[in-house]
């Protein structure tokens, strides 16, 4: 959420921002500027009422100790009781309308993010590793999957409808050793600390995060009197672990890592995406996700990008670095980067994680604060999340970039620990 303070006293370069963000937000600023200054006006106005109601209680007493009539201060109390009343009932309005204004406005691109409608106007960082060359036509992982008998999407559509998967034997093998591979990589070598979260979570978190209530329709709810919903990513609990406390300052930044399934409904239509692993309604990730201070948020989120970018590596899979522009970034962002694996069947590379500083925007929602020294005025932190990696778009890209002209797969040197074996062929698939 956006700091209303500010807000109030820059609301023309507020809006010009988040025009940048391809939206028009003159309406709902406009109204917002309406509810504020009318917040502005009633509030002296009822303290000053409620100091006058307290004096006016030691004046009654006096009256009455002196034997006179307190008949006239009463009345008027209570009518500037009445008054008092009024008030609040307007407030009880104003103040909810214009948190909720807030609330629904994403937030303010970063100085260093450049303008743009779309991610044609995106800025590439760099590029890491050659893409391979086949002397043979390289197959889609929707065909080298099946094939090999480790990727099954009839069998799931059977059971859950269109966009889930079923991974067997060597498959199902490869993403859990994509899991324990980015999990350690993450906290043995990067210094996170790895949590293991609930997979459902409240309103209230999904709030906090930026997820509701503008995209509920992108979420999975529960049935039942329950109040909860599966989490579309790790970013949510592991944002909400410090909800509504105050850090001490000399213990950041705080480091998390976690894996979990991530349940998306992916409202809308996707093209060519719907086909294969690319955006299921079910799939795994680990997530990365920091808490620091506002004056070293951008540079932990050259460190938390570095450290996802780690995992292609060396897993030796050739990527970009993307900066997205300010129509492109998504809803909580201040400056996002993604990262982009490439995918030899497309012929391009497509994003398998990004990177994001939301600086204070989730920190204000969920009321996650920080004593700079452990002590003095609390502030909020700055909040960083990022893919480390999305495990399904790792499990693409092995497949297609590590392909043979006979249809196996050879495994990366660095996750032969971990899968036990060094290639796919058909038949391993159980």
């Amino acid at each position: 959420m956006l700091d209303a303070a500010y807000v109030r006293d820059h609301l023309e370069e507020v809006e010009t921002r988040l025009r940048t963000r391809g939206i028009d937000p003159s309406a709902e600023l406009a109204e917002w500027a309406r509810l504020e200054a009318e917040r502005r006006r009633l509030i002296p106005e009822v303290e000053l009422l409620k100091a006058a109601r307290n004096a006016a209680g030691a004046e009654v007493a006096k009256a009455r100790r002196e034997g006179r009539d307190p008949g006239a201060i009463v009345a008027e109390n209570k009518a500037r009781g009445g008054r008092i009343k009024e008030i609040e009932a307007t407030l009880a309005t104003v103040e909810p309308g214009r948190d909720q204004i807030l609330i629904g406005l994403p937030n303010l691109p970063h100085a260093s993010v450049p303008v743009g409608q779309a991610s044609a106007d995106n800025a590439e960082i760099k590029r890491w590793g050659t893409p391979p060359s086949f002397d043979f036509a390289p197959k889609p992982h929707w065909d080298l999957g099946p094939e090999l008998g480790i990727l099954d999407f009839e069998r799931a559509a059977r059971m859950s409808g269109a966009r889930f998967s079923v991974l067997t034997g060597a498959g199902a093998r490869l993403a859990r050793a994509l899991i324990n591979f980015m999990l350690d990589l993450h906290t043995r070598e990067h210094g996170y600390t790895e949590v293991e979260p609930p997979f459902l979570v409240n309103a209230a978190a999904l709030t906090g995060t930026g997820n509701l209530p503008k995209f509920e329709g992108d979420l999975f709810k529960i049935g039942g009197d329950w109040d909860l919903y599966l989490i579309p990513t790790a970013e949510v609990p592991l944002t909400n672990l410090h909800r509504e406390e105050i850090l001490d300052g000399r213990t950041l930044p705080l480091s998390y890592t976690a894996y979990t399934p991530c349940f998306r409904s992916e409202a809308g239509s996707y093209g060519a995406d719907v086909r294969g692993l690319i955006r299921q309604h079910q799939f795994d990730k680990v997530e990365l996700v920091k808490f620091t201070t506002p004056e070293r948020s951008h540079d932990e989120l050259e460190t938390l990008t570095c450290d996802a970018e780690t995992v292609l590596e060396k897993l030796g899979l050739p990527y970009r670095r993307v900066l997205l522009c300010t129509g492109d970034m998504g809803f909580a962002s201040a400056k996002t980067f993604d990262i982009e694996v490439w995918l030899p069947s497309q012929g391009t590379y497509r994003e398998i994680s990004s990177c994001s500083n939301t600086e204070a925007f989730q920190a204000r929602r969920a009321q996650i604060k920080f004593r700079p020294d452990g002590a003095g005025k609390a502030q909020f932190v700055h909040t960083l999340n990022g893919s480390g990696l999305a495990v399904g778009r790792t499990f693409i890209a092995i497949l297609e970039n590590c392909q043979q002209e006979d249809g196996s797969v050879v495994i990366p040197e660095a996750l032969r620990p971990y899968t036990g074996f060094d290639v796919i062929r058909k038949g391993t698939g159980g």
